[in-house]
Formats: structure tokens, C-alpha cells, sequence
């Protein structure tokens, strides 16, 4: 009789360090919900990350900014109860964290707490970099996030590449820099020239996480239905590996014809009484019938 194979391990903090110095590219992807993250653990990745971008893909909203606590509480948990090898990253969303260092820790908290998280990721650089140390001082795994921070659209002026000028590269570098001298556990850095990305990495000790910054990085997250094609469109850095929207309507479709032409439910779909208690049911409904 074989032996059954090992569980894989858990993957930790500790384990993108183990991956950055094995030169293993580290692949997470985003999930907002039970069914796609347990898809995701199914598929090998080695990271969730439950981003605020549920706001636009799940959500209905054209932003990450009116995504809330309670919405990444209730999506974070969900996620969580069903992985059991990936690491969970949640997303601190807008007005989590800006107003005060103590809301950020505060929110921190209760993502780990309550949702379930091994980690958290906020956006910005060396403004947020005292943050990041009180979560870390606090035991709280911190993923940073640079480059262009979609919860900085409006300043941005849109979703834009960040560090396409020598003084912005620097600034950006700097910000990499800061954030692992804080304690960030790895940093992603989104829209960002490749070329800028790479140096980036090399000058880290800690993981770079890329989503639009080229192969330099040390690994890449992308969104689930940028890769899956359940998004409205697909934006430049991603790319659709399947069209699982087209199948899905195709199924849909199918499902409303098949209803309106009565082919379904079909008698494998059915329970059906047995003679003596049908038998029953007639003779007494009548009676019935008359109470009411």
C-alpha cells in the first residue's frame, strides 16, 4: 500500500525569502471569494491576495476607493477559510490607514483577527514607512506597494506608468529602500518600466512583486479575472490565459433555452412521491381544500 504524499507545506513570510535567494519566482494572484480561491490553491500559486480591486471586478464601482473595511473583512475571511497552503495578503483599503497611524494598526488587526489574513499590503512609500514599522513592531507582516497605488488615482491623474523620469526612478528606488528598512516582507511595484523594476529588485534583499514591471521581479501578481476573462477588458500588463466569460454565458444561455423549451429539469433532475403517499395526499386534499 503507497503511502500517501505529503501536504504542502504552508507557505510563509519566510518563504518568499527562501524563494528570492533560490531565485524561485514567486506567483500570486488575486481572489475575492471561496469558489476562486480555492481555485487558485488548486492552480499551485503561491500567494492570495485579496485586493481592493475587488471594488471594480466584484463590486461594480470604476475604483478601489470606495472599498471599505467591511467589504475587505467579509471578502478576506471568505478567502481565508478555504486556503490552506497559500500565503493571504489583504489589501488595508482607502481610509483605513490615512488618517492615523493607530487606524492603521488598528485595521490591520482586525484583517488578521477577524479576516483571517497572514499579511497585510498599503500602498505608498516613504510617507507610510513609520506605519509599516509599528505593524511590524506589532507582529504584523507588512506587503508593501509602489509604483502606481491605484488608491492615489485622483492624485495620479489616472492609471498611469510611474517612473518613466530620472527624479521619479529615483524617487521610486528610495521608496523601495525605505519600505524594507521599515520591515516590509516584500514590496509590489506596479507600472513600472522594466528596466526600473530590475534595479529595484537587485538593490532589494527582500522580494519584488511585479504586475506590469517586466520578468526582472522576483514574482508577479495579477488579477483573476484579468486572467481568467471575466473582466470587462484586459488591460496591457495582463494577459487572458482562457475565456472562461464566453463559456460561462455559453452555459447560461443553454440553461435559459433548455427552461423555456422544457427540456429542463429533465427526470434524472427529479424526486418524485411514492404511490402510497401520493395516494394520501389525494384522498385528503379535498378535505383540505374545504378548511381553507
Amino acid at each position: 500500500m503507497s503511502t500517501p504524499p505529503k501536504p504542502a507545506s504552508r507557505v510563509s513570510v519566510s518563504t518568499f525569502d527562501d524563494m528570492k535567494r533560490d531565485a524561485r519566482p514567486i506567483v500570486m494572484i488575486t481572489a475575492y471569494d471561496a469558489p476562486t480561491a480555492r481555485m487558485a490553491e488548486a492552480a499551485g500559486v503561491d500567494s492570495i491576495l485579496v485586493g481592493d480591486s475587488l471594488g471594480m471586478t466584484v463590486l461594480g464601482y470604476d475604483s478601489t476607493l470606495p472599498v471599505t473595511m467591511t467589504d475587505m473583512l467579509r471578502h478576506t475571511a471568505a478567502v481565508s477559510r478555504v486556503c490552506t497552503r497559500a500565503l493571504v495578503v489583504a489589501d488595508m483599503p482607502f481610509g483605513s490607514y490615512q488618517a492615523s497611524s493607530d487606524d492603521g494598526v488598528a485595521n490591520a488587526v482586525r484583517l488578521i483577527a477577524e479576516g483571517g489574513a497572514a499579511a497585510v499590503k498599503l500602498e505608498g512609500g516613504a510617507p507610510v514607512a513609520p506605519l509599516v514599522e509599528r505593524l511590524v513592531s506589532a507582529g504584523i507582516p507588512v506587503m508593501g506597494h509602489i509604483g502606481l497605488t491605484p488608491q492615489s488615482v485622483n492624485a495620479f491623474g489616472g492609471y498611469k506608468v510611474q517612473g518613466r523620469d530620472a527624479e521619479a526612478a529615483l524617487r521610486l528606488v528610495h521608496d523601495a529602500l525605505t519600505l524594507e528598512a521599515a520591515g516590509a516582507f516584500a514590496v509590489v511595484l506596479e507600472l513600472v518600466p522594466a528596466e526600473l523594476a530590475a534595479m529595484i529588485t537587485e538593490e532589494l534583499a527582500i522580494p519584488t512583486i511585479g504586475i506590469g514591471a517586466g520578468t526582472g521581479c522576483d514574482g508577479q501578481v495579477q488579477v483573476f479575472h484579468d486572467v481568467v476573462g471575466l473582466g470587462a477588458f484586459t488591460p496591457r500588463h495582463a494577459h487572458r490565459f482562457t475565456d472562461a466569460g464566453a463559456l460561462i454565458t455559453g452555459a447560461l444561455a443553454q440553461y435559459a433555452a433548455a427552461a423555456r423549451s422544457g427540456e429542463f429539469p429533465a427526470e434524472g433532475n427529479l424526486t418524485h412521491l411514492s404511490e402510497d403517499v401520493l395516494a394520501q395526499i389525494e384522498t385528503a386534499l379535498p378535505l383540505v381544500a374545504e378548511e381553507d
